[in-house]
C-alpha cells in the first residue's frame, strides 16, 4: 500500500500544481480557471502579478489590453476577477440577494436600452444621459449612482465589461444562454462550481474547503442550497488525507506524492492573492507563519508593508518584499522570517534574476 501523503508532499504540490511552464495568456487562464483582481498598483495590479508568473513574456497591463480579443470575461466567483467565458453558463443569470425595487427596475431598463442603443457606455455617458445623482456607498461615503446602477447591472448578467479605459469599465449588454433550471441542472451547476474551486486552490484543509463554498454566495447566490448538498458530496469524492489532525482535499485524478509535481530553483515574489498563497490558513500550516495583507492597516501597526509580496524559494516562502519604482528601475525592500537571506550564493542569484524580471515585467510594452 503506498505511503499517504505527507506536509511536505503537499507543500510540494501546492506550488507545482499551479506554477506550471509558462504559456499563452488565453491557455494561462484557462488553466487557472479564475484570476483574481484587484485596483491597488504596488507595484502592479493582482491579476498581472499573477499572471507574469504563467504567461510567457507577459508585462503589466497586458490582460487589460488584450481583453476584448480574449474569451474571457469580468465576473464574480469567489471575488471578482477574471474567468474563461465558458465559467459564466454555471452562474448565469445571477439572481441577487437584494432584490430591486421598482424604481431601481425601471432605471435598469431605462439604461439597458441605452447601451444596447450605443453599443458600448462609458460610466459618464449614462450619468451625462439620466443624472441619477449619488448614492451611500458600502463604506458610508457617497459615489456616482450610476456607476453604482452600472456594477448592479452587471453583477445580475444584464451587462458586461466590454473593456477598460484608464482603469474604468466599459460596458456592452450582455447575452446569456437561459439554463435549464431543473432541480439536477442547477445540483450539476453546483457541483461543477466547487470542482473549479478546488482546482483552483487544492489542496485545501477542510476548514478552507468549506470557506470556499460558502463565498460561491457571492458569484452564485441563487444556488447556495445546491452548493451545500454538493460539498457534503464532493467531500466524499474529492481524494483526502488526514495530517496532524487536519483534513486535507485535492482533486481525484492527482496525487500530492508524483513526481510530475517538481518545484524549481527560481525565486518568485507572487501577488498576495496568488493560489499558491491566497488561503491564509493553508499558507500557516505549510510554512508555519502568519502573513497579512496590511494595505488596508495603519502605517503604524504594519509587519510587513502596504503591498507585501511573499517571497517564494523553491517550495518555502521564506519571507516578504515590498517593491518600489525607481529611475531606470525597481527598488525592492525585503524581510525574511528567519531574520536574515537563505546563505549561500544559489539564493542570491535567484533573487537577482527574478528581480530583473520584474523590471522587466513593469516596462512599458
Amino acid at each position: 500500500m503506498p505511503r499517504p501523503p505527507c506536509l511536505d508532499d503537499l507543500r510540494r504540490y501546492a506550488v507545482a500544481r499551479t506554477l506550471f511552464t509558462p504559456t499563452t495568456l488565453p491557455v494561462a487562464i484557462r488553466r487557472l480557471g479564475f484570476v483574481q483582481a484587484d485596483p491597488i498598483r504596488a507595484p502592479a495590479r493582482a491579476q498581472d502579478l499573477t499572471l507574469r508568473h504563467r504567461v510567457k513574456d507577459y508585462r503589466a497591463g497586458d490582460l487589460e489590453r488584450r481583453y476584448s480579443r480574449l474569451q474571457v470575461d469580468e465576473d464574480y466567483l469567489v471575488n471578482y476577477g477574471f474567468l474563461p467565458r465558458e465559467h459564466l453558463a454555471l452562474m448565469h443569470p445571477r439572481q441577487a440577494k437584494r432584490r430591486w425595487d421598482a424604481a431601481t427596475r425601471r432605471k435598469a431598463a431605462d439604461v439597458l436600452a441605452f447601451v444596447r442603443e450605443r453599443g458600448t457606455v462609458h460610466p459618464r455617458e449614462v450619468d451625462q444621459a439620466f443624472a441619477h445623482g449619488r448614492v451611500t456607498n458600502y463604506w458610508g461615503g457617497t459615489s456616482n449612482a450610476s456607476t453604482h446602477l452600472l456594477e448592479g447591472m452587471h453583477y445580475r448578467g444584464l451587462l458586461r465589461v466590454h473593456r477598460r479605459d484608464s482603469g474604468t469599465r466599459i460596458y456592452e449588454v450582455a447575452t446569456h444562454v437561459v439554463p435549464d433550471n431543473s432541480a439536477q441542472a442547477r445540483a450539476q451547476r453546483a457541483a461543477a462550481l466547487i470542482e473549479l474551486v478546488v482546482r483552483k486552490y487544492a489542496p485545501l484543509p477542510s476548514a478552507s474547503l468549506t470557506y470556499l463554498v460558502r463565498l460561491l454566495g457571492y458569484g452564485a447566490p441563487h444556488l447556495a442550497t445546491q452548493a451545500q448538498a454538493a460539498l457534503k458530496l464532493a467531500r466524499t469524492h474529492l481524494a483526502s488525507g488526514n495530517i496532524d489532525g487536519t483534513t486535507w482535499y485535492w482533486p481525484a485524478d492527482e496525487d500530492p506524492r508524483s513526481r510530475r509535481y517538481r518545484v524549481d530553483a527560481q525565486v518568485r515574489l507572487l501577488a498576495p492573492f496568488d493560489p499558491v498563497v491566497w488561503d491564509r490558513r493553508r499558507f500557516q500550516q505549510l510554512w508555519g507563519w502568519e502573513y497579512k495583507f496590511e494595505a488596508y492597516t495603519p502605517a503604524a501597526k504594519r509587519r510587513f508593508g502596504y503591498y507585501a509580496l511573499p517571497l517564494l524559494w523553491h517550495d518555502q516562502v521564506i519571507g516578504w518584499a515590498t517593491v518600489g519604482a525607481r529611475e531606470g528601475g525597481i527598488a525592492p525592500a525585503l524581510g525574511y522570517i528567519a531574520g536574515a537571506a537563505p546563505a549561500g550564493v544559489a539564493f542570491q542569484v535567484a533573487l537577482e534574476e527574478e528581480l530583473e524580471r520584474m523590471a522587466r515585467f513593469l516596462q512599458p510594452a
